[in-house]
């Protein structure tokens, strides 16, 4: 499957950023399909190809959420392109230890506050 994601470059410290086409399985910064902009986190400053964009999302690419979110201020509309990752048998579980933790919590203080 194909992503639409960011791949760093530049130096220690000084964050720059490549949007490239790239298959799931390959490397934050290893092989990729094709350049398709860069990201200056520093200065703000982005810069893409929109045409290309709109061509491997057409056939079907999927954006990163951190492209996504650069995308939408760029005026594209992927709110039904994004997959978010799928939560772990250990996140559900955390997740759900913390809302019984907020009921418990609740419950002992509710009778506190009846008996004054």
């Amino acid at each position: 499957m194909v992503r639409i994601r960011l791949a760093r470059a530049g130096a220690k410290k000084k964050p720059f950023y490549r949007i490239v086409a790239a298959d799931k399985r390959f490397k934050r910064d290893g092989r990729f399909l094709e350049k398709l902009g860069t990201y200056n986190p520093l200065t703000k400053q982005l810069d893409i190809n929109k045409e290309s964009i709109e061509k491997w999302l057409s056939t079907g690419a999927s954006a990163s959420e951190s492209v996504t979110k650069l995308l939408i201020k760029e005026g594209f509309d992927l709110k039904l392109t994004f997959t978010p990752k799928e939560k772990t048998k250990k996140e559900e579980a955390k997740v759900e230890a913390k809302a019984e933790e907020k009921e418990e919590a609740k419950e002992d203080v509710a009778p506190e506050a009846e008996a004054e």
